[in-house]
């Protein structure tokens, strides 16, 4: 008899198929953490934590019961303060191991490894691996998938990262998520990177797809194997919310609601704007804007609830079911 596949999650494994309804790419906190731990009078630690748990609450009462947070080192990620929250909200949080650069590694890599000054074996891979077997940071809480990241530019270090997310891809199984520029097509660029490392492109969601209307690209995309990430709903500065939904409605109507995912990479609190501008920005911006808004005008676009249901419950598990 065959088992069913396992999740890790903040609070320990779940049933793949007890995943439920999922968003694909939230962010819990994202923080500059060298400079928040420099500037205590910007941080009031319980009232993040309280703030944190009234945000995802109110998401939880949308029926949303899994997020997956690609936060990693790079983005603040602390699992402790996450574990903190999830103590006090009945939701699923999946956490990820990786490292996020668009530009330069941090000195602690960059002097040692393949192709550098001291040589030696990838320390970023054994890091990954150990944090999807064992746990983040001696917590014991497992990452589920890796994360890497490339804007507009392939530099030696963004590419050093995604090849050690692909070998530890290839070491795990675990799937992969990859912060992209959808303007600038880079998608295409990680693709071509991962595949030459082996990795199969079906395990991988091209994040932030959905910041471009480009059909041509986004059936590239597609067409290499890989699931879209149209995960930006709300950040209308980049790309207004109708486009978005006519693009999702668009590539749903050609069959592919399968090879896409949903999500508003939204967070309770993001360090990098001054407190109240984010709002002022992209006051759609929210954990429940899909819900409130973004579901009903695609449902108004001709997209149906068998291609939600796939979009939001059925392609999430099949990306944690082990191939």
């Amino acid at each position: 008899m065959t088992s069913t596949p396992q999740v890790p999650t903040v609070r320990g494994s779940v049933d793949v198929g007890k995943l439920g309804t999922v968003l694909m790419h939230e962010h819990v906190f994202v923080l500059s953490e060298e400079l928040r731990q420099s500037m205590p009078d910007t941080w009031d630690e319980q009232q993040r934590v309280d703030d944190a748990v009234v945000r995802l609450t109110a998401l939880a009462a949308t029926g949303v019961t899994t997020i997956v947070d690609p936060t990693v080192i790079g983005l603040g990620r602390d699992v402790r303060r996450v574990a903190a929250v999830n103590r006090r909200v009945e939701l699923n949080i999946v956490v990820a191991t990786g490292l996020y650069t668009l530009g330069d590694l941090p000195h602690f890599f960059r002097y040692h490894g393949p192709g550098t000054l001291l040589g030696g074996v990838e320390r970023m891979t054994e890091l990954f691996v150990r944090e999807l077997t064992e746990g983040i940071a001696g917590t014991g809480i497992r990452a589920a998938f890796l994360k890497c990241a490339i804007e507009d530019t392939l530099t030696p270090g963004v590419e050093r990262v995604m090849r050690a997310v692909a070998q530890a891809h290839l070491g795990t199984g675990a799937p992969i998520v990859v912060h992209t520029s959808a303007p600038a097509r880079t998608g295409l660029i990680a693709q071509d990177i991962l595949h030459s490392e082996g990795v199969d492109l079906g395990a991988v969601v091209i994040g932030h797809s959905g910041d471009t209307a480009d059909l041509d690209y986004l059936r590239r995309l597609v067409d290499n194997g890989s699931y879209l990430g149209m995960d930006r709903f709300g950040l209308d500065v980049l790309l207004p919310t109708d486009q978005r939904v006519a693009t999702v409605a668009a590539l749903a109507g050609q069959g592919l609601a399968d090879r896409m995912v949903l999500s508003h990479d939204a967070s309770c609190h993001i360090d990098w704007f001054p407190p109240g501008v984010r709002e002022q920005i992209a006051p759609n911006w929210h954990y429940t804007h899909l819900h409130e808004q973004v579901l009903p005008a695609l449902l108004d676009a001709g997209v149906t609830r068998a291609q939600l249901t796939t979009m939001m419950v059925d392609n999430p598990r099949r990306y944690f079911t082990p191939a």
